[in-house]
């Protein structure tokens, strides 16, 4: 008589916030460690240390992980592991000698309109993806992800993910939390609260920001504009038109002054990162 198999341990379900640093996901670990949201785990993608802002890393390490740690939360920080065994950023990515790929959403010539991008797909959601199948999550039992959208960006909320390991959850949109809101229970926590999160380059920049980063920062500033002229250096040799970081079709340098030079200028790039696991 042939012996019965054994059934398939099917690991409890795993519950994690998707944690970008920015107000919203840093507001919902917070609530789950006030009990008031319920998940176990936060969820770091960074996409690279020469591509995330560097004061969302700075806060991110040295002010929450640190605090979250003390209240026995963990985040994992996590980053795009090749089939080599090496680690890639968005950065090298971009500028590896030979890739043709622009992973990131840059305006078109001419129409200043947002082209294709997979900087998203490839160094958020399948790099979270990745380490929730190496903890049990699969499609048969796909873990539960907290997204941090508020009310007041309701238009973001998509239950479409390339991936089938996961269920989206938007525990502030339950809560009917806004941005604001999402402030004040940092604040509350006795934590400072933590800047916008982006990578610094990302083409999704409204001009008040690229020109509070060219006041503030001139060397993010430049570094963007380099990253702008090589994209175009080797769309030059492939006899393709010129793209641009801003809407405005012309260089970063050119279309953008210093902040105390724009205090009227009203022009608003309403475009986000609208996957929910960017400007988070």
């Amino acid at each position: 008589m042939a012996k019965a198999k054994a059934p398939k341990e099917v690991k409890p379900q795993i519950k994690a916030i998707s944690f970008g640093g920015g107000v919203q996901s840093t507001a919902m670990v917070v609530l789950a460690i006030q009990g008031k949201i319920d998940f176990d785990v936060a969820l770091f993608s960074n996409v690279g240390d020469d591509s995330e802002h560097p004061a969302t890393l700075t806060y991110v390490r040295d002010i929450f992980i640190p605090w979250a740690a003390q209240h026995n939360f963990p985040i994992h920080e996590l980053q795009r592991v090749m089939r080599d065994g090496t680690t890639r950023t968005l950065w090298e990515d971009i500028t590896r000698e030979g890739s043709r790929s622009i992973k990131i959403p840059v305006r078109m010539n001419k129409t200043g309109a947002p082209g294709n991008r997979s900087c998203t797909s490839d160094y958020k959601i399948r790099v979270v993806s990745r380490w929730l199948r190496e903890n049990g999550a699969s499609k048969d039992n796909p873990a539960i992800i907290g997204i941090g959208i508020s009310t007041d960006e309701i238009q973001r909320v998509s239950n479409r993910l390339p991936v089938n390991n996961q269920i989206a959850t938007y525990p502030l949109i339950d809560l009917g939390m806004n941005r604001s809101d999402c402030m004040s229970v940092i604040a509350d926590a006795g934590l400072p609260v933590p800047p916008k999160s982006s990578c610094f380059f990302c083409p999704f920049h409204r001009p008040q920001a690229w020109a509070e980063m060219r006041r503030d920062e001139p060397e993010l500033f430049e570094k963007s504009a380099q990253l702008e002229d090589h994209i175009n250096g080797v769309r030059a040799m492939l006899g393709r038109d010129k793209v641009f970081l801003t809407g405005r079709s012309i260089p970063l340098r050119e279309a953008i002054q210093p902040a105390q030079e724009m205090l009227f200028d009203n022009t608003a790039d309403m475009d986000r990162c609208d996957s929910g696991y960017c400007w988070t």
